[in-house]
């Protein structure tokens, strides 16, 4: 079932909105190398509580998932697209890192992603994570009172594909509110026009993951939740929490 929300269930997302964006900000500016994936985990659960939130990642356990998710991020490094796992790895100068949180207050979430290099970039990163972050402001800007789910798709496929960079076709974006993760799916392809009618209160995380090799192939790392390209290529996950409002698309997930 697919869940239109009330203005004042959206003046609250907007506020856990505003907590991801902290998180990240925080998160951004620790992220050195040295730095250890859990020591990035630690600052983000320390600023998610002092805002008076919760982390909607940690203890999250969909049904494929082998484990609970143990972590306040997912910190993806790398050939790591999705779902990294904080750990004890050390950051090193020229990873590409993808971060994405998640938080709630009262019980609505918002969820976002950035994608960033460590020190100093490769050209071709720094191309990709921009093509990811101008894809999701396409995105982001299809998502329009009347347009089509297939609107969104489209204009955050077309961008990547005409980059040269795969997609993974079975994950995207997804609608949010009381539950991290509802109904609809997003998917990051698809045609203009089609799909669902978007309607004012439906709010969307919309997330472009773009992989460098060029392939949509991917595997599931040996923590059950990493999703990594299948050819070790590098890869960008952007995402934003959007509504559609009468007023046109509102980004929640900003500070």
């Amino acid at each position: 079932m697919i869940e239109l929300k009330t203005p004042a269930e959206l003046e609250t997302m907007r506020a856990a909105g505003r907590v991801v964006a902290e998180t990240l900000a925080a998160v951004h500016s620790r992220a050195e190398a040295g730095t250890s994936l859990r020591e990035l985990d630690e600052l983000a659960r320390s600023v998610i509580s002092d805002a008076g939130a919760k982390p909607s990642f940690l203890n999250y356990h969909p049904s494929w998932a082998p484990m609970p998710y143990p972590g306040c991020l997912c910190t993806s490094v790398n050939d790591a697209v999705v779902h990294g796992i904080p750990n004890d790895y050390h950051l090193t100068d020229g990873d590409l890192l993808s971060v994405d949180c998640g938080a709630s207050i009262d019980g609505l979430h918002g969820d976002a992603a950035i994608s960033f290099v460590v020190g100093t970039a490769d050209p071709a990163d720094h191309e990709l994570i921009e093509c990811a972050e101008r894809a999701l402001a396409a995105g982001v800007q299809a998502a329009q009172v009347g347009a089509r789910l297939g609107d969104i798709a489209h204009a955050i496929g077309s961008i990547g594909r005409t980059a040269g960079y795969g997609l993974m076709a079975a994950y995207g974006g997804h609608g949010i509110g009381r539950e991290m993760h509802e109904a609809p799916f997003v998917p990051n392809e698809g045609q203009p026009g089609r799909g669902l009618r978007l309607r004012p209160g439906l709010v969307l995380a919309l997330e472009p993951m773009f992989l460098a090799g060029g392939r949509d192939e991917y595997r599931t790392g040996d923590d059950g939740w990493t999703q990594r390209t299948a050819d070790g290529s590098r890869a960008a996950h952007v995402e934003h929490t959007v509504a559609v409002t009468e007023d046109g698309p509102v980004v929640l997930t900003r500070r």
